[in-house]
């Protein structure tokens, strides 16, 4: 398994968030959470990556122990996080912004990783020194893609990538996620548009009020009524 969650309880200082969460994720798979606002699905993703200390349980990946890592030793592991808020260095170039995705690289191997973001991202080759912050909604969010894909995860969590975007920029994004789990890469999601996440997903589980409630195949939970009428719209 390359990444597992065993009885993972977290939250912000006293208060409780996540409780007793049991999640996988298997090499190559693309897994979503899916779930209303608040239910806990961003707290899980920071608290994989490091961000939060979890009050119980522990988390593995590919077998090692990595519920104390520090952020930074979780992106060594290879396990890379974006954030909702893209967090990009929006007075720096869209190429210098990239470079800072792979900061714990040696210089001379990273020409081959800006190859693929490239391929992967074309705008961002055509917007290579333009300054990220005047950048639009979608092409900010490709270029948090890519900065992270340059630090060679194994495994990439993602929160929310297609916020505040475009019908059609959404469907862009998530076409590069099947891409990128095409590369090698295993994807974990959270994403507001559940049935374009379902539809990409090999699995996926259900979050209600900081709790695993189901979970299933992404086809499972497309065609189930409670999910359809909760989180489809159906």
């Amino acid at each position: 398994m390359t990444l597992k969650l065993e009885n993972v309880s977290a939250g912000y200082r006293r208060l409780e968030i996540l409780h007793d969460i049991n999640l996988s994720v298997a090499p190559g798979e693309i897994v979503s959470i899916i779930g209303a606002n608040g239910a806990g699905k961003t707290t899980t993703l920071r608290t994989l990556a490091g961000l939060i200390n979890p009050s119980k349980g522990k988390i593995f990946f590919h077998d090692a122990d990595i519920t104390r890592y520090r952020a930074d030793q979780v992106v060594r592991s290879g396990l890379v996080h974006v954030a909702q808020d893209r967090a990009l260095f929006g007075n720096l170039q869209v190429i210098e912004n990239l470079h800072m995705g792979a900061f714990t690289r040696p210089t001379k191997t990273i020409q081959s990783s800006l190859e693929q973001v490239f391929e992967l991202f074309p705008i961002l080759k055509d917007r290579r020194t333009q300054i990220a912050g005047t950048m639009s909604g979608g092409q900010q969010q490709m270029l948090a893609i890519g900065r992270a894909l340059m630090a060679q995860p194994k495994c990439l969590t993602l929160d929310e990538p297609s916020i505040g975007l475009a019908p059609n920029l959404v469907a862009q994004v998530l076409e590069a996620v099947s891409r990128i789990r095409e590369t090698g890469v295993t994807v974990l999601i959270v994403e507001q548009n559940a049935s374009q996440a379902l539809a990409i997903s090999d699995r996926a589980y259900v979050m209600e009020s900081g709790s695993i409630v189901l979970e299933g195949t992404g086809q499972e939970l497309s065609d189930s009524p409670e999910v359809r009428k909760a989180y489809l719209g159906m």
